[in-house]
Protein backbone atom coordinates (compact mmCIF):
# COMPACT_ATOMS: atom_id res chain seq x y z
CA UNK A 1 0.00 0.00 0.00
CA UNK A 2 1.01 3.59 -0.45
CA UNK A 3 2.96 5.21 2.32
CA UNK A 4 3.17 8.96 2.75
CA UNK A 5 1.64 11.40 5.15
CA UNK A 6 -1.54 10.46 7.00
CA UNK A 7 -3.97 12.76 8.75
CA UNK A 8 -4.19 15.21 5.84
CA UNK A 9 -7.44 17.00 5.05
CA UNK A 10 -8.64 15.72 1.66
CA UNK A 11 -11.66 16.86 -0.35
CA UNK A 12 -13.14 14.20 -2.64
CA UNK A 13 -15.46 15.68 -5.26
CA UNK A 14 -17.97 13.18 -6.57
CA UNK A 15 -17.28 11.16 -3.43
CA UNK A 16 -20.73 9.52 -3.48
CA UNK A 17 -20.07 8.08 -6.92
CA UNK A 18 -18.77 4.66 -7.88
CA UNK A 19 -15.06 5.53 -8.01
CA UNK A 20 -15.27 8.40 -5.52
CA UNK A 21 -16.76 6.28 -2.73
CA UNK A 22 -13.96 3.74 -3.11
CA UNK A 23 -11.46 6.58 -2.86
CA UNK A 24 -13.16 7.89 0.30
CA UNK A 25 -12.78 4.45 1.85
CA UNK A 26 -9.14 4.26 0.79
CA UNK A 27 -8.38 7.63 2.36
CA UNK A 28 -10.08 6.70 5.64
CA UNK A 29 -8.11 3.46 5.74
CA UNK A 30 -4.93 5.53 5.54
CA UNK A 31 -5.93 7.85 8.37
CA UNK A 32 -6.80 10.95 6.36
CA UNK A 33 -9.58 13.38 7.26
CA UNK A 34 -12.12 13.43 4.46
CA UNK A 35 -14.68 15.88 3.14
CA UNK A 36 -17.04 14.81 0.33
CA UNK A 37 -18.67 17.18 -2.17
CA UNK A 38 -21.42 15.66 -4.33
CA UNK A 39 -24.66 16.89 -5.87
CA UNK A 40 -26.09 13.34 -6.06
CA UNK A 41 -27.01 13.66 -9.72
CA UNK A 42 -25.31 10.33 -10.37
CA UNK A 43 -23.78 9.61 -6.95
CA UNK A 44 -25.77 7.74 -4.32
CA UNK A 45 -25.93 8.02 -0.56
CA UNK A 46 -25.86 4.22 -0.30
CA UNK A 47 -22.36 4.26 -1.82
CA UNK A 48 -21.16 6.02 1.34
CA UNK A 49 -22.83 3.56 3.69
CA UNK A 50 -21.07 0.53 5.11
CA UNK A 51 -17.62 1.83 4.22
CA UNK A 52 -15.01 -0.49 5.66
CA UNK A 53 -17.86 -2.96 6.32
CA UNK A 54 -19.55 -0.46 8.61
CA UNK A 55 -16.43 0.96 10.21
CA UNK A 56 -17.00 4.47 8.84
CA UNK A 57 -20.19 6.50 8.47
CA UNK A 58 -21.02 9.88 6.94
CA UNK A 59 -20.94 12.86 9.29
CA UNK A 60 -19.48 10.84 12.16
CA UNK A 61 -16.27 9.87 10.37
CA UNK A 62 -16.17 12.23 7.39
CA UNK A 63 -17.87 15.45 6.34
CA UNK A 64 -20.48 15.50 3.58
CA UNK A 65 -21.47 18.60 1.60
CA UNK A 66 -24.28 18.41 -0.95
CA UNK A 67 -23.41 20.84 -3.69
CA UNK A 68 -22.50 21.28 -7.35
CA UNK A 69 -19.02 21.92 -8.77
CA UNK A 70 -20.60 24.27 -11.32
CA UNK A 71 -21.28 26.72 -8.48
CA UNK A 72 -18.10 28.68 -7.74
CA UNK A 73 -19.24 29.72 -4.24
CA UNK A 74 -19.96 26.11 -3.28
CA UNK A 75 -16.55 25.01 -4.55
CA UNK A 76 -14.80 27.84 -2.70
CA UNK A 77 -16.47 26.81 0.57
CA UNK A 78 -15.77 23.10 0.03
CA UNK A 79 -12.06 23.62 -0.67
CA UNK A 80 -11.49 25.94 2.27
CA UNK A 81 -9.27 24.39 4.94
CA UNK A 82 -8.30 21.39 2.81
CA UNK A 83 -4.75 20.21 2.07
CA UNK A 84 -5.52 18.44 -1.23
CA UNK A 85 -8.34 17.56 -3.60
CA UNK A 86 -9.06 14.26 -5.33
CA UNK A 87 -11.41 15.48 -8.06
CA UNK A 88 -13.74 12.76 -9.36
CA UNK A 89 -16.95 14.71 -9.97
CA UNK A 90 -18.02 14.54 -13.62
CA UNK A 91 -20.75 13.48 -15.99
CA UNK A 92 -19.45 10.23 -17.44
CA UNK A 93 -20.53 8.38 -20.58
CA UNK A 94 -19.68 9.14 -24.19
CA UNK A 95 -23.30 8.57 -25.36
CA UNK A 96 -24.63 11.01 -22.75
CA UNK A 97 -22.20 13.68 -23.96
CA UNK A 98 -23.26 13.14 -27.57
CA UNK A 99 -26.89 13.64 -26.56
CA UNK A 100 -26.19 16.63 -24.27
CA UNK A 101 -22.85 18.32 -25.00
CA UNK A 102 -23.76 21.54 -23.19
CA UNK A 103 -24.31 19.99 -19.76
CA UNK A 104 -21.21 17.81 -20.23
CA UNK A 105 -19.19 20.96 -20.94
CA UNK A 106 -20.55 22.83 -17.92
CA UNK A 107 -19.95 19.98 -15.47
CA UNK A 108 -16.73 18.43 -16.72
CA UNK A 109 -14.84 21.44 -18.07
CA UNK A 110 -16.25 24.50 -16.28
CA UNK A 111 -16.67 22.57 -13.03
CA UNK A 112 -13.06 21.40 -13.09
CA UNK A 113 -11.84 24.92 -13.76
CA UNK A 114 -13.81 26.01 -10.68
CA UNK A 115 -11.95 23.37 -8.68
CA UNK A 116 -8.53 24.53 -9.90
CA UNK A 117 -9.30 28.20 -9.26
CA UNK A 118 -10.75 27.67 -5.77
CA UNK A 119 -8.04 25.22 -4.73
CA UNK A 120 -5.29 27.63 -5.69
CA UNK A 121 -7.07 30.57 -4.00
CA UNK A 122 -7.45 28.57 -0.78
CA UNK A 123 -3.81 27.53 -0.64
CA UNK A 124 -4.39 23.84 -1.32
CA UNK A 125 -1.24 21.84 -1.99
CA UNK A 126 -2.40 19.67 -4.88
CA UNK A 127 -5.35 18.60 -7.06
CA UNK A 128 -5.38 15.08 -8.46
CA UNK A 129 -8.13 14.87 -11.07
CA UNK A 130 -9.80 12.17 -13.14
CA UNK A 131 -9.07 12.32 -16.84
CA UNK A 132 -9.93 9.60 -19.33
CA UNK A 133 -8.55 7.33 -22.03
CA UNK A 134 -11.09 9.03 -24.31
CA UNK A 135 -8.51 11.79 -24.92
CA UNK A 136 -6.77 9.40 -27.35
CA UNK A 137 -9.75 9.75 -29.70
CA UNK A 138 -9.04 8.47 -33.20
CA UNK A 139 -5.39 7.64 -32.51
CA UNK A 140 -4.72 4.13 -33.80
CA UNK A 141 -1.55 3.65 -31.76
CA UNK A 142 -1.72 0.59 -29.48
CA UNK A 143 -1.11 0.49 -26.64
CA UNK A 144 -2.14 4.08 -25.95
CA UNK A 145 0.86 6.10 -24.85
CA UNK A 146 1.03 9.64 -23.46
CA UNK A 147 1.93 11.94 -26.34
CA UNK A 148 0.07 9.95 -29.02
CA UNK A 149 -3.35 11.56 -28.55
CA UNK A 150 -5.64 11.88 -31.56
CA UNK A 151 -8.74 13.93 -32.33
CA UNK A 152 -11.52 13.70 -29.77
CA UNK A 153 -14.52 11.64 -30.87
CA UNK A 154 -17.06 12.97 -28.37
CA UNK A 155 -17.85 16.05 -26.29
CA UNK A 156 -16.87 14.00 -23.23
CA UNK A 157 -13.40 13.44 -24.68
CA UNK A 158 -12.98 17.15 -25.42
CA UNK A 159 -13.87 18.14 -21.86
CA UNK A 160 -11.26 15.77 -20.48
CA UNK A 161 -8.64 17.15 -22.86
CA UNK A 162 -9.64 20.67 -21.76
CA UNK A 163 -9.03 19.68 -18.14
CA UNK A 164 -5.57 18.40 -18.98
CA UNK A 165 -4.68 21.65 -20.75
CA UNK A 166 -5.81 23.74 -17.78
CA UNK A 167 -3.86 21.45 -15.48
CA UNK A 168 -0.71 22.13 -17.49
CA UNK A 169 -1.37 25.86 -17.55
CA UNK A 170 -1.93 26.06 -13.79
CA UNK A 171 1.39 24.33 -13.23
CA UNK A 172 3.24 26.44 -15.82
CA UNK A 173 1.70 29.82 -14.93
CA UNK A 174 1.21 29.54 -11.17
CA UNK A 175 3.31 26.60 -10.04
CA UNK A 176 0.09 25.01 -8.78
CA UNK A 177 0.40 21.24 -8.39
CA UNK A 178 -2.01 19.21 -10.53
CA UNK A 179 -1.85 15.55 -11.55
CA UNK A 180 -4.19 13.95 -14.10
CA UNK A 181 -5.07 10.27 -14.17
CA UNK A 182 -6.37 8.88 -17.46
CA UNK A 183 -8.70 6.09 -16.39
CA UNK A 184 -9.21 3.13 -18.72
CA UNK A 185 -12.65 1.45 -18.39
CA UNK A 186 -12.90 1.23 -14.62
CA UNK A 187 -15.14 -1.45 -13.13
CA UNK A 188 -15.93 -3.00 -9.77
CA UNK A 189 -18.45 -3.16 -6.90
CA UNK A 190 -20.96 -0.29 -6.70
CA UNK A 191 -20.83 0.53 -10.41
CA UNK A 192 -24.44 1.34 -11.38
CA UNK A 193 -26.03 -1.21 -13.75
CA UNK A 194 -29.39 0.55 -14.01
CA UNK A 195 -28.57 3.84 -15.74
CA UNK A 196 -29.26 4.12 -19.46
CA UNK A 197 -25.57 5.06 -19.67
CA UNK A 198 -24.35 2.08 -17.64
CA UNK A 199 -20.92 0.68 -18.47
CA UNK A 200 -20.51 -2.68 -20.14
CA UNK A 201 -19.46 -4.85 -17.17
CA UNK A 202 -22.42 -4.01 -14.89
CA UNK A 203 -24.77 -4.31 -17.89
CA UNK A 204 -23.44 -7.72 -18.91
CA UNK A 205 -23.24 -9.02 -15.34
CA UNK A 206 -26.74 -8.08 -14.25
CA UNK A 207 -28.24 -9.29 -17.54
CA UNK A 208 -26.64 -12.71 -17.13
CA UNK A 209 -27.58 -12.91 -13.45
CA UNK A 210 -31.23 -12.27 -14.36
CA UNK A 211 -31.21 -14.72 -17.27
CA UNK A 212 -31.42 -12.03 -19.96
CA UNK A 213 -29.37 -11.60 -23.12
CA UNK A 214 -26.70 -8.91 -22.72
CA UNK A 215 -26.65 -6.24 -25.45
CA UNK A 216 -23.47 -5.67 -27.45
CA UNK A 217 -23.29 -2.49 -29.51
CA UNK A 218 -21.43 -3.30 -32.73
CA UNK A 219 -19.59 -6.54 -33.46
CA UNK A 220 -18.22 -7.16 -29.97
CA UNK A 221 -14.69 -7.25 -31.39
CA UNK A 222 -13.90 -3.81 -30.00
CA UNK A 223 -11.32 -4.07 -27.22
CA UNK A 224 -10.94 -2.34 -23.87
CA UNK A 225 -8.46 -2.17 -21.00
CA UNK A 226 -10.66 -3.12 -18.04
CA UNK A 227 -9.22 -1.66 -14.83
CA UNK A 228 -10.34 -2.72 -11.36
CA UNK A 229 -11.46 0.13 -9.12
CA UNK A 230 -9.05 -0.73 -6.28
CA UNK A 231 -6.15 -0.15 -8.67
CA UNK A 232 -7.60 3.28 -9.46
CA UNK A 233 -7.77 4.04 -5.73
CA UNK A 234 -4.10 3.13 -5.38
CA UNK A 235 -3.22 5.37 -8.35
CA UNK A 236 -4.89 8.32 -6.62
CA UNK A 237 -2.97 7.68 -3.39
CA UNK A 238 0.30 7.51 -5.30
CA UNK A 239 -0.47 10.72 -7.22
CA UNK A 240 -1.29 12.46 -3.95
CA UNK A 241 2.23 11.76 -2.66
CA UNK A 242 4.21 11.96 -5.91
CA UNK A 243 7.10 14.46 -6.18
CA UNK A 244 6.38 17.89 -7.62
CA UNK A 245 8.22 16.87 -10.79
CA UNK A 246 5.23 14.60 -11.53
CA UNK A 247 2.82 17.54 -11.70
CA UNK A 248 1.35 19.33 -14.70
CA UNK A 249 0.75 16.21 -16.77
CA UNK A 250 -1.60 13.24 -17.07
CA UNK A 251 -0.83 9.52 -16.75
CA UNK A 252 -2.43 6.37 -18.09
CA UNK A 253 -4.10 4.32 -15.35
CA UNK A 254 -5.03 0.91 -16.69
CA UNK A 255 -4.39 -2.78 -16.39
CA UNK A 256 -2.08 -2.82 -19.39
CA UNK A 257 -3.96 -5.52 -21.30
CA UNK A 258 -7.02 -5.59 -23.51
CA UNK A 259 -9.96 -7.90 -24.09
CA UNK A 260 -12.71 -7.75 -26.66
CA UNK A 261 -16.30 -7.46 -25.49
CA UNK A 262 -16.85 -11.01 -26.76
CA UNK A 263 -13.92 -12.23 -24.64
CA UNK A 264 -15.27 -10.30 -21.65
CA UNK A 265 -18.66 -11.93 -22.11
CA UNK A 266 -17.09 -15.40 -22.37
CA UNK A 267 -15.23 -14.83 -19.07
CA UNK A 268 -18.40 -13.69 -17.34
CA UNK A 269 -20.35 -16.66 -18.70
CA UNK A 270 -17.69 -19.02 -17.40
CA UNK A 271 -17.69 -17.40 -13.95
CA UNK A 272 -21.51 -17.48 -13.82
CA UNK A 273 -21.85 -20.95 -15.35
CA UNK A 274 -24.26 -19.81 -18.05
CA UNK A 275 -24.47 -20.15 -21.84
CA UNK A 276 -26.72 -17.16 -22.59
CA UNK A 277 -25.90 -15.60 -25.97
CA UNK A 278 -25.76 -11.82 -26.57
CA UNK A 279 -28.04 -9.55 -28.56
CA UNK A 280 -26.23 -7.38 -31.12
CA UNK A 281 -27.37 -3.78 -31.67
CA UNK A 282 -25.90 -1.07 -33.95
CA UNK A 283 -22.65 0.59 -32.79
CA UNK A 284 -22.87 3.83 -30.81
CA UNK A 285 -21.58 7.18 -32.03
CA UNK A 286 -18.34 8.34 -30.42
CA UNK A 287 -17.13 4.92 -29.27
CA UNK A 288 -13.50 4.06 -30.04
CA UNK A 289 -12.73 0.64 -31.53
CA UNK A 290 -9.66 -0.38 -29.56
CA UNK A 291 -8.08 0.79 -26.33
CA UNK A 292 -5.31 -0.42 -24.04
CA UNK A 293 -2.94 1.44 -21.77
CA UNK A 294 0.81 1.73 -21.81
CA UNK A 295 1.34 2.43 -18.10
CA UNK A 296 5.13 2.65 -18.19
CA UNK A 297 5.13 6.41 -17.49
CA UNK A 298 2.84 6.03 -14.48
CA UNK A 299 4.99 3.16 -13.24
CA UNK A 300 8.21 5.17 -13.60
CA UNK A 301 6.96 8.50 -12.21
CA UNK A 302 4.16 7.53 -9.81
CA UNK A 303 5.15 3.97 -8.94
CA UNK A 304 1.82 2.64 -10.24
CA UNK A 305 1.20 -0.88 -11.45
CA UNK A 306 -2.19 -2.62 -11.54
CA UNK A 307 -2.38 -5.71 -9.33
CA UNK A 308 -5.84 -7.09 -10.15
CA UNK A 309 -6.36 -9.24 -13.24
CA UNK A 310 -9.72 -9.32 -14.99
CA UNK A 311 -10.94 -12.68 -13.66
CA UNK A 312 -10.19 -11.69 -10.05
CA UNK A 313 -11.85 -8.29 -10.40
CA UNK A 314 -14.90 -9.75 -12.12
CA UNK A 315 -15.34 -12.39 -9.42
CA UNK A 316 -15.36 -9.69 -6.71
CA UNK A 317 -17.76 -7.57 -8.77
CA UNK A 318 -20.13 -10.49 -9.37
CA UNK A 319 -20.28 -11.13 -5.63
CA UNK A 320 -21.38 -7.53 -5.03
CA UNK A 321 -24.02 -7.61 -7.81
CA UNK A 322 -25.45 -10.84 -6.42
CA UNK A 323 -25.84 -9.26 -3.00
CA UNK A 324 -27.08 -5.83 -4.07
CA UNK A 325 -28.99 -6.08 -7.37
Amino acid sequence: MTGGKSGRRILVTGGAGFIGSHIVEGLLERGHRVRVLDNFSTGKMENLKNLGRGRWNAERDFELIQGDIRDAHTVAAATKGMDAVLHQAALGSVPRSVQDPVTTQHVNADGTLNIFVAARANGIDRVVYASSSSVYGDSETLPKREGTEGRGLSPYALTKKNNEEYSRLFMDLYGFETVGLRYFNVYGPKQDPMSEYAAVIPRFTTALLSGNRPVIYGTGRQTRDFTYVKDVVEANMLALEAPISACGRAYNIGCGSRESLLELLDTLKELLHTSIEPQFDPPRAGDVMHSSADTSLAERILGFRATHDLATGLAQSIEWYRENC
